[in-house]
């Protein structure tokens, strides 16, 4: 197409992520109209709208100074860690677990904003730190001590799977800041050793049966092991090219649970089989792939962290939900970005990504490109 033909204002918008998330949000909203029985109610419909929303804020997002972001790193982390405290004394219960304020006209989930914050709080204090210092072990103390407060409030709600996305999201800034490989391999080897007591003294008792689950999915297939035995069985069912659009017996007869959240892709891959499955994986490459981009011509240190450690934070959703499904992770409760019905999941992912947009268009000014 001849250039002038499309508006200025148009063309320069980062259509290099915005067309895949259109493309895999519109999948997504397929699959659960298929679903729900062949209705845009309750879910298809919902998440369609969501995305519209949260698309829009991704953009204004994209707008913001990095001056206003760097000024707003540590009040930020520091708001919803004050949150994180309201939600254990007086949030709501739901599913066993206490994880939601009440502000009337939502439910606001504080943790899930915080996966977010904690990048941002790390990128700016790796970036105010000169990096000789990050081989000193004496910048590891108040950098485990940011990390380590929301991450013990989240844990306590309780949200094992929360929490541990809070802490790859922080160690992914650490270790793209330099800090010394041996100390990654030590707290690695120290975790090992750990696993097992925290195994019998932290976890409970549903989150221990969770990992047995996960090593032994056969041994209760009718219990404890159903959601990983059925999800299991509906992406083999589906083959090469799934049983075809709408003819999912598993999710249909309520065999699959939650076929809408956390195993929608189990859903997407009993109708669509392999060549779904592919197409989906395709476009979450697409996604991270941009997004890595964007962090290596960043043009300084704090929005190449910035853009990297949000780029890890939407991999980790990506990632455990696949594995999830597939038996090769324990049920944590992540759900899929783009194609799990749920607004929270969304709203965080997009301000991951609307936040990579930012640092797309700091580095293409930075360059002399309009934007």
């Amino acid at each position: 197409m001849r250039a002038g033909i499309i508006p200025a204002a148009i063309a320069r918008q980062p259509w290099g992520i915005i067309l895949p998330l259109i493309v895999l949000t519109t999948f997504g909203a397929a699959v659960l109209y298929s679903a729900a029985g062949g209705s845009f109610q309750p879910w298809a419909l919902q998440h369609l709208i969501r995305f519209g929303v949260f698309l829009t804020m991704a953009m204004i997002i994209m707008r913001l100074p990095q001056s206003l972001f760097r000024l707003t790193a540590y009040p930020a982390y520091g708001v919803l860690v004050f949150l994180l405290m309201l939600v254990d004394l007086i949030g709501a219960v739901g599913g066993g677990s206490q994880r939601w304020l009440n502000l009337g006209f939502m439910q606001l989930q504080p943790s899930e904003l915080m996966k977010p914050a904690i990048v941002l709080a790390y990128a700016r204090f790796y970036d105010t730190l000169p990096p000789a210092m990050t081989q000193n072990w004496r910048s590891l103390i108040p950098a485990l001590g940011l990390l380590a407060l929301p991450a013990l409030l989240v844990m306590l709600q309780p949200d094992l799977g929360t929490g541990l996305a809070i802490t790859f999201g922080a160690v992914a800034v650490m270790f793209m800041a330099g800090l010394p490989m041996k100390w990654f391999v030590g707290a690695g080897a120290a975790a090992v050793v750990a696993a097992p007591v925290a195994f019998f003294t932290l976890l409970h008792d549903y989150q221990r049966k969770r990992v047995l689950v996960f090593l032994d999915p056969e041994g209760d297939p009718l219990g404890s092991g159903y959601h990983i035995s059925q999800s299991k069985i509906a992406i083999g069912s589906g083959g090469f090219f799934g049983k075809g659009f709408g003819n999912g017996s598993q999710s249909h007869l309520e065999y699959l649970p939650e076929a809408h959240t956390d195993f929608v892709f189990a859903t997407m891959g009993e109708e669509w089989g392999l060549v779904g499955a592919l197409f989906v994986l395709f476009i979450f490459m697409l996604i991270l792939r941009w997004g890595w981009r964007v962090a290596q011509n960043a043009p300084d240190r704090f929005s190449r962290l910035l853009a990297a450690g949000m780029t890890c934070t939407v991999f980790f959703y990506v990632a455990i939900n696949l594995l999830m499904v597939v038996g090769l992770a324990p049920v944590v409760g992540i759900p899929l970005p783009f194609m799990s019905h749920g607004g929270s999941s969304m709203m965080t992912n997009m301000i991951c990504l609307g936040t990579i947009m930012a640092v797309d268009r700091w580095s293409r000014r930075s360059s002399g490109i309009a934007g």
